[in-house]
Parts: C-alpha cells; sequence; structure tokens
C-alpha cells in the first residue's frame, strides 16, 4: 500500500497545490508568501487524501 500511496501523492500534492495557487490568485493575493502558503497547503492535505485513496484501492 505504500508504493500506491506514494505513487498516488505525486500526482494529488500536484494537483492540490495547483489548486490552491490558483485560489490564491483569482482572489487576489499574488504576493509570495499567500502563493507558498497555498501551496504547502496543498502539499499537507494531500498525505491524507492519498492515503485514504490508496487504502480504497487496496481494500
Amino acid at each position: 500500500m505504500t508504493r500506491v500511496m506514494m505513487l498516488l501523492f505525486s500526482m494529488i500534492a500536484t494537483t492540490l497545490m495547483g489548486v490552491g495557487i490558483v485560489i490564491a490568485l483569482t482572489i487576489g493575493r499574488v504576493d509570495g508568501t499567500a502563493i507558498i502558503a497555498a501551496a504547502v497547503i496543498g502539499f499537507v492535505l494531500a498525505i491524507p487524501a492519498s492515503w485514504l485513496v490508496a487504502k480504497q484501492i487496496s481494500g
């Protein structure tokens, strides 16, 4: 399950980080701090998301 999770994490993290950055830019936060914060939040949220998806695939 760990291999599946790591594979999924690379895709899910990229997607969530991109969505977060687009949201930050859409609401007018164009400073570097907001963009980095959005990317970090997407990265952190991708950990449990990839674990849940890997659990559904494996189980």
